[in-house]
């Protein structure tokens, strides 16, 4: 449960559920990566356990970059969003000029983490309609899919399990010799991390709740707090993992963490 708190992991589920009030469904995405979590380190600890397979100093560096780099794409996605919903929201001044440019109504559609006005009219420049973020693409294609909205944090907590298997594997090697019982720890390790993903997923659902309440655009603003410290964090990981770590360079140095 500790190993949920970590901060790659807190940063990356609060880009995911910082629009979410719904507890349940934020109990969900905390649960959904858990799994995705636990998928990942059950088979390479298991492999490492079982057969004593030995992860090579480069690819061990890789797996970590891929969380940095996800951590760039979520923190993009959220910017991108909050920018783009931030210029559909016409001001109170210019929705009065709008006024007299002959429209007849103006109001805001939400279409998963997208928000757009639709103004309506009878001049020709009484119409207006914004572009849509990758992420609201991604659900007009799969939104459909019932477990869609699932996958997202399932697909970031089995990238977030490549970076941490290797480490439990280690770990438990040096405490348990029998084998079965060794995978038996890595499952009771994967359902801690489930429940205290769920539990910081619904704690961030909740703080929306109760905050969103007196400030109407708290979500808003927060999601695109969360999508800038995830960008910084991720560029931070990539920066450490590529060039300090030597990823990049012809001598790889890697401690599995």
């Amino acid at each position: 449960m500790r190993h949920a708190t970590d901060p790659d992991h807190v940063i990356a589920v609060t880009t995911i559920v910082s629009r979410q009030r719904n507890l349940l469904k934020a109990a969900l995405t905390g649960i959904f990566w858990g799994i995705g979590h636990t998928l990942t380190i059950f088979v390479v600890g298991s492999a490492i356990i079982l057969f004593d397979v030995v992860i090579p100093a480069r690819i061990g560096l890789s797996m970590e970059l891929s969380v940095g780099l996800m951590l760039v794409i979520l923190g993009g996605m959220n910017i991108a969003s909050f920018m783009r919903t931030t210029r559909s929201i016409t001001p109170a001044a210019e929705q009065s000029d709008v006024a007299h440019a002959e429209i007849v109504h103006s109001h805001p559609h939400v279409h998963g983490d997208y928000v757009h006005n639709h103004a309506h009219g009878h001049g020709p420049q009484t119409h207006s309609h914004t572009h849509q973020t990758p992420l609201t693409w991604l659900d007009r294609i799969f939104g459909r899919i019932g477990l869609y909205q699932q996958l997202r944090p399932l697909v970031v907590g089995i990238v977030h399990g490549l970076a941490g298997s290797a480490a439990v594997a280690l770990l438990i090697l040096t405490t348990i010799r029998n084998p079965h019982w060794a995978m038996v720890y890595l499952l009771i390790f994967g359902a801690g991390t489930v429940g205290g993903m769920m539990l910081i997923t619904m704690s961030i659902a909740s703080a929306f709740n109760f905050f969103g309440k007196k400030h109407a655009n708290f979500s808003h603003w927060l999601g695109f707090a969360s999508g800038l410290l995830s960008l910084a964090f991720g560029l931070f990981l990539a920066y450490q993992i590529g060039f300090a770590n030597g990823l990049f360079s012809g001598h790889p140095q890697w401690t599995p963490r």
